[in-house]
């Protein structure tokens, strides 16, 4: 099996959703939803993907500046494809696209929460999440 990795490929919207309902990140990601589709695939700046032939078979989609850090939202790979060191790659790939400085930043599923760790990422628990149905506080203390 030789795999070819692209910089800068986007999927389109068929592949990308075949592409997460063939691994275990496709229950997490918005996939019957159409427009959320295309706008995780437009406004993401940093796409890495990994091709079996014509078969889409792993992607790693981030959003980033490029200097200081780089959010990556999404590393997939197909379930048929996995334990081969594609998600390996992927992130080598990205960290080698970011500037010496940037830093890469992720949420888990919690799947492959056990994986980040082997690959020398720390678990950071200062970070914090406001979901859509969340409404912002005044965020005055009181006193």
């Amino acid at each position: 099996m030789t795999i070819r990795y692209e910089i800068g490929t986007k999927p389109t919207p068929a592949s990308f959703v075949e592409l997460y309902r063939a691994s275990t990140l496709g229950a997490y990601r918005p996939l019957d939803d159409p427009e959320a589709v295309g706008q995780m695939i437009e406004y993401a700046n940093l796409f890495v993907t990994a091709w079996d032939g014509s078969l889409l078979v792993g992607l790693a989609r981030s959003l980033t500046d490029f200097s200081y850090v780089a959010y990556l939202a999404d590393l997939v790979v197909r379930e048929t494809h996995q334990r081969r060191g594609i998600g390996v790659e992927l992130m080598r790939q990205t960290q080698d696209r970011l500037g010496e400085r940037a830093k890469i930043v992720l949420w888990a599923a919690p799947e492959a929460e056990a994986y980040y760790p082997r690959m020398g990422f720390r678990n950071i628990p200062s970070a914090w999440l406001l979901r859509p149905e969340d409404r912002l506080t005044s965020g005055e203390l009181g006193g």
